[in-house]
């Protein structure tokens, strides 16, 4: 049996969702316990999307099986990672070390995140387990979650240049929900609550609007809610912008190849 790993940063819960939503061909849902996977799992059950939910040490190394199905394992990352680029590094690194054994392909929803995951593809290509991160169609990783449901770097300075100077605010659906731990994360409030000081802070940054970024994607109810509560506090002006799903559904095809080319009776 195919075994594919995503290991992914919470921002991107809404975009694994929607390939598991979509993909005929997954034939199990493992998703590996810890307490950062309860939002996925949560979503995963409104959706109806049957899944086991193990601690690590109990999803075995891969074997060879004759089911056709794919296994997909997802592992889910904290949030507040960014705070420290290198410790992101570790940790992730760490992550697809131990996920390898287990896995035919690995797949990391990250971007350049601070210039820390470059080189991880690299780094890990003497593995008999193909690792791959969130790409453009030229190659290049993306820089973060927002450039990857924008379409790529290109989009991304697209939107920035149509923002004419406004310190603009990206808000998908997880950001908007998460903004509190986001900023704090963003090392740009100690203490989110503390509105005042935040507003400070943005004020002095040059931030004045808020983009909602619509992935297309339902799974946070609270979105609209969020971006008015955000907008409202810090008397941001609310923009739109489009995004698209095409970049990540590409990486998952491209991976999801590379484990099923890797496993010849999956196609008998």
């Amino acid at each position: 049996m195919p075994v594919m790993t995503i290991i992914g940063c919470r921002m991107f819960e809404d975009e694994i969702m929607h390939l598991l939503e979509n993909d005929p061909e997954i034939g199990k849902v493992l998703v590996v316990e810890n307490e950062d996977c309860s939002g996925i799992t949560r979503k995963m059950a409104e959706a109806g999307i049957a899944h086991t939910a193990l601690p690590l040490e109990e999803i075995s190394e891969k074997s060879a099986g004759e089911d056709r199905g794919l296994t997909l394992i997802v592992y889910m990352l904290e949030l507040a990672l960014h705070a420290i680029p290198e410790n992101l590094k570790k940790t992730v690194y760490s992550k697809v070390e131990l996920m390898a054994p287990r896995s035919d392909g690995v797949l990391l929803f990250y971007g350049l995140c601070g210039n820390v995951l470059g080189n991880i593809e690299e780094d890990f290509k003497a593995l008999d387990c193909k690792v791959c991160i969130l790409k453009e169609e030229n190659g290049e990783i993306v820089d973060d979650c927002i450039g990857a449901v924008l379409g790529g770097r290109g989009q991304y300075l697209k939107a920035l240049k149509n923002c004419r100077g406004v310190g603009t605010f990206f808000m998908t659906p997880m950001w908007a929900v998460n903004w509190r731990e986001m900023i704090r994360t963003a090392g740009l409030s100690q203490n989110p609550d503390d509105i005042k000081m935040s507003k400070f802070v943005f004020d002095y940054a040059g931030y004045k609007r808020v983009a909602r970024l619509n992935t297309g994607l339902d799974y946070e109810k609270d979105f609209d809610a969020c971006v008015k509560e955000f907008s409202t506090l810090f008397e941001f002006e609310v923009t739109d912008l489009e995004g698209t799903l095409q970049l990540v559904d590409n990486c998952y095809a491209r991976t999801k190849a590379s484990v099923l080319d890797a496993c010849p009776h999956t196609h008998a």
